[in-house]
């Protein structure tokens, strides 16, 4: 939100069509702006272009979440948070059970709908893409279900999404302290029947979904890749809590953290530091450094540098809501990143963004980010970054490996210090070459997913703008 004093005429004839309400909240919004514009429009009630459960708009009831470990017992279970993300290969299993009963089976995605976050931070927007079907989601995002034989998708999805979809969206919005908006505050929305560009807009969008899952299945394939050409160490369906450790340990390792003696994170250094390929200490093919505390000054865009924190680095769409000042940063080029940089949040809890490797890409090449992200950069030609991304991102390799390195109860944090000594086994230069080939394809098609959908949006809101012509 713009922190600018806002000020906005209005015709008179808004506030008679408004019930001559006087706070300024809908008027600056853009909703009533919105909806005067799309009079010009031949339009259809939400309600009419939608099928399916509830009409084809609905959320869902509250309901006790019991998760479980093993995929088969489970089903992917998004929540308002990782319905952003980029990757959601590590959200947590709802009970297949309790998914699969009457009252919450259809919480389940499909690939066309368009997912709305309603309560808390509302308004937030996914296009359901193909690795998403088999998904549940929350009672806190909404699904608006297309009904093909009306529209088209990703058009609907574009006009929901663009300036002038999105505060018809939130201008239904109630609650003080924690927001929320109901299937019935949005069923009448106008949408604009745009023929002329519908199909070209949904296009757009459908590219942008098969380019993010594509993106994903590189990833993935990538990492498993890496398991198989190694060998990686075999894991075991339970492991131990409790663990013996030898004094002689202790004073070599000069630690005595539990979880760094775990016993996962054990056998993966034992299998990386025994391979008969060999093995890199991470300090010797990369620079692995952190960067100072420093006072975050934000500005408006057209003064400042772009600028993400740890989390924001996760998004499905890497945009900036930031942007920190060029002028008043001390040391400011300390903090901007450089292109083909594996990044890890220094902090968080376990099983949530530490030690869950990111990989800087063209949209992220010359922002800042936070003191909190710790940067490794390649400085061997020969070991290229992606294979050390993907490395780091194997579950069964990377994750304990980085984990038992932090330290602190509460809120386990990362340092370059221990970071340095992780084992990178060693593979055939083609091999890792090609590893680093599928990651930086993978993240570019990322961005240009996000620059199609961004295409989408803009084509909708000039023909709007332009009267339809």
């Amino acid at each position: 939100m713009s922190r600018r004093f806002q000020v906005k005429a209005v015709p008179s004839t808004w506030l008679e069509s408004n019930g001559r309400r006087l706070d300024c909240g809908p008027y600056v919004s853009g909703a009533i702006e919105a909806r005067e514009l799309l009079r010009r429009f031949t339009t259809s009630p939400l309600k009419r272009v939608t099928t399916g459960h509830e009409g084809g708009i609905y959320n869902g009831p509250q309901f006790s979440r019991n998760y479980v470990d093993d995929s088969r017992f489970g089903v992917p279970f998004l929540t308002t948070s990782s319905l952003l993300q980029a990757d959601l290969s590590l959200v947590s299993y709802l009970s297949r059970k309790d998914a699969e009963s009457s009252k919450l089976r259809f919480l389940g995605i499909t690939e066309g709908m368009t997912l709305i976050t309603c309560s808390g931070t509302i308004g937030r927007m996914t296009y359901a893409r193909k690795d998403m079907e088999g998904m549940w989601s929350n009672q806190d995002i909404m699904k608006v279900v297309p009904n093909r034989d009306c529209i088209s998708p990703g058009y609907l999805f574009a006009f929901l999404s663009s300036r002038y979809g999105l505060p018809l969206v939130l201008n239904g919005t109630y609650g003080a302290i924690i927001q929320h908006i109901e299937p019935q505050h949005i069923s009448d929305l106008p949408v604009p029947r745009l023929v002329r560009i519908e199909d070209q807009v949904h296009a757009l969008v459908q590219q942008a979904a098969d380019h993010r899952t594509g993106a994903s299945e590189r990833l993935k394939r990538a990492a498993t890749s890496i398991a198989e050409q190694l060998g990686g160490p075999i894991l075991r369906e339970t492991y131990s809590i409790a663990q013996i450790v030898t004094s002689s340990e202790i004073v070599r390792t000069m630690r005595m953290e539990g979880y760094y003696f775990n016993q996962r994170a054990r056998e993966a250094d034992v299998w990386a530091t025994t391979h008969h390929h060999g093995f890199w200490n991470l300090g010797d093919i990369a620079d692995v450094f952190d960067v100072p505390l420093f006072k975050h000054i934000y500005v408006e865009s057209e003064h400042g540098m772009p600028f993400f924190t740890s989390g924001e680095l996760f998004k499905l769409d890497r945009k900036p809501e930031k942007y920190l000042s060029t002028t008043q940063t001390k040391d400011l080029d300390k903090y901007i990143l450089g292109r083909n940089w594996v990044l890890l949040a220094r902090s968080g809890q376990l099983g949530g963004i530490i030690c869950r490797p990111q990989f800087s890409d063209s949209s992220l090449e010359g922002a800042a980010t936070s003191d909190h992200v710790i940067r490794i950069v390649s400085k061997n030609e020969d070991v290229p970054p992606g294979y050390i991304y993907a490395y780091l991102s194997t579950p069964e390799i990377g994750y304990p490996l980085l984990m038992r390195t932090s330290s602190g109860t509460s809120i386990p944090a990362l340092w370059p210090t221990y970071l340095k000594s992780i084992p990178v086994v060693r593979a055939p230069i083609p091999f890792m070459k090609m590893i680093d080939a599928e990651v930086k394809s993978a993240f570019e098609m990322r961005v240009e997913a996000t620059r199609l959908e961004d295409e989408a949006r803009d084509l909708v809101e000039r023909t709007i703008e332009e009267g339809g012509r």
